[in-house]
């Protein structure tokens, strides 16, 4: 689409989007690069590119020429779409917006043609749309400071340390990610405390992804920007020493992969009443084989990767979960990390084998059940891209509102300016919990009129659950969740207490 603006000088105008004012063309004036000159006239096209979303590019176009004339312009997208013309008489601007279906980079051309001549004058610049698809990589270990993979030497990270993680460039991930997505497990903690991560070269956060206790093992996973050297920085913000664990599943590019598409929080396996899987809990050192295409609001091919809650509960014995695609041997990584009696639940990103199914490992000695909840999955036919942001905090009940009651909810708006969007990446914590629980995530029929006006209706909460805690615990995870219709996410405290609640939000998945 197009609409016309009078511009009022071309220097003025120049000067306030930068650029080298074009000025009122004469003979001798010199086209500037990448334009070219009709044949018997000194016309000449200035464009100003504006990214918007995800996949939409804005463009101010004009002509500049040696007298008063009157064009028809053009803009080919380098997509195969081509914009209807638009009339414009020298120096006026030309205003054009397109919406790619895919991200990456392409050549978008201006045609101007005099109408009374019929002489044409074309410009043609390189454009990369802004938003980022994802490329599922077989988990792999990037970091562990414990035997020094991916570090100089094997020791922990420092009270209020950092450490680094090499991501673009290692493990065969390309040069120039924009984000990745990367589960990180502390462990030998000598204090409580939690870790940040962000990419190298930015400044360091106040938000957190990894909140922890002195002595356990806590996995979270974390959907990172990478900094422009290709590394992800890890800090330690706590009194003692920890070591670090950092497992990659898959990262975000600039190039056409994968889009993502979210859904309302769905159970696909409860080993505990044979929902998905045989009933009974899953074995020690075995396997677990899960069927996700074609369930639970899933399509039924084209799945690159699926995004999961995988929760263990009543373990008899310590150890951890791993999460898979079929096909392939189990990794050395892992996702969930538990201890006897423990209930523990972790986002996860994996792969999708060619099957359609997914496996999980149980590494622990003894058995223990396993609860499985999508929340979304990638494919190539994915609307939604994603769109980092500067970390913020969106919520925090212990400063600005009471604590969540017992089977009570918060929600939060994550409505962004010219952004369509299809979900939000955010990391959730529960603390100061006064009795045991589970928190559960999905998006609010309301709109912010009604909570306005009082008209907003009481939500039902889905059969889901995005992370467990028992009293005084501090949790953290990692939730993809769908934002709906209204851009507004609830929180459900699904416990019978109260309990504190902290949201952050690193990105969004927009459509536009």
């Amino acid at each position: 689409m197009h609409r016309r603006r009078v511009m009022f000088s071309a220097a003025a105008v120049a000067a306030t989007v930068g650029l080298v004012a074009p000025g009122v063309a004469h003979a001798a004036d010199p086209a500037p690069a990448g334009s070219s000159r009709a044949a018997a006239s000194d016309a000449w096209v200035g464009m100003v590119k504006r990214t918007k979303g995800a996949h939409t590019m804005d463009l101010s176009t004009w002509v500049s020429s040696d007298g008063i004339d009157v064009f028809d312009v053009v803009v080919d997208w380098g997509d195969g779409q081509v914009s209807a013309p638009g009339t414009s008489v020298t120096d006026e601007f030309l205003d054009f917006s397109h919406r790619y279906a895919k991200v990456g980079t392409y050549k978008v051309t201006v045609t101007a043609t005099d109408l009374r001549t019929k002489e044409s004058v074309t410009k043609s610049e390189d454009v990369l749309v802004a938003g980022s698809e994802f490329t599922p990589h077989t988990p792999t270990r990037l970091l562990d400071t414990r035997d020094g993979t991916g570090t100089s030497s094997a020791q922990p990270v420092a009270p209020y340390g950092t450490t680094r993680v090499k991501v673009g460039g290692s493990s065969g991930i390309p040069a120039g990610v924009t984000a990745v997505a990367l589960n990180l497990t502390v462990t030998d903690a000598a204090a409580d405390g939690h870790v940040i991560a962000y990419a190298s070269g930015s400044q360091q956060p106040t938000t957190s992804n990894v909140n922890f206790a002195a002595g356990r093992s806590v996995p979270n996973l974390a959907i990172v920007p990478v900094g422009a050297d290709g590394y992800v920085e890890l800090a330690n913000r706590s009194a003692g020493t920890v070591s670090l664990v950092a497992d990659v599943t898959g990262y975000f590019a600039k190039t056409a992969a994968s889009g993502f598409t979210p859904l309302e929080p769905v159970r696909l396996v409860d080993t505990r009443d044979g929902l998905g899987a045989a009933r009974g809990q899953v074995a020690g050192q075995s396997t677990v084989g899960i069927q996700i295409a074609g369930r639970g609001g899933l399509p039924a091919q084209g799945i690159t990767a699926v995004a999961l809650t995988v929760t263990t509960t009543g373990p008899k014995n310590a150890g951890h979960l791993t999460a898979f695609p079929s096909g392939q041997q189990a990794p050395i990584t892992s996702n969930v990390n538990f201890t006897a009696g423990q209930t523990v639940a972790n986002s996860v990103v994996v792969p999708v084998g060619a099957d359609g199914r997914i496996d999980v490992r149980n590494g622990s000695w003894g058995p223990t059940d396993v609860i499985v909840d999508v929340t979304g999955y990638y494919s190539a036919d994915g609307k939604a891209a994603y769109l980092p942001v500067e970390p913020e905090r969106l919520l925090d009940t212990r400063k600005y509102f009471w604590e969540v009651d017992g089977q009570d909810y918060r929600y939060v708006s994550v409505f962004k300016p010219d952004v369509r969007l299809a979900g939000a990446v955010m990391n959730a914590t529960v603390t100061n919990t006064q009795g045991s629980g589970h928190l559960t995530v999905a998006p609010d029929p309301n709109t912010s009129a009604q909570y306005g006006n009082s008209t907003a209706v009481r939500p039902t909460p889905p059969n889901s659950s995005n992370l467990n805690w028992t009293k005084g615990d501090t949790v953290s995870n990692l939730v993809q969740a769908s934002t709906g219709k209204n851009d507004i996410v609830d929180f459900w405290n699904r416990g019978w207490e109260s309990a504190d609640l902290v949201v952050d939000l690193f990105g969004v998945y927009a459509v536009n």
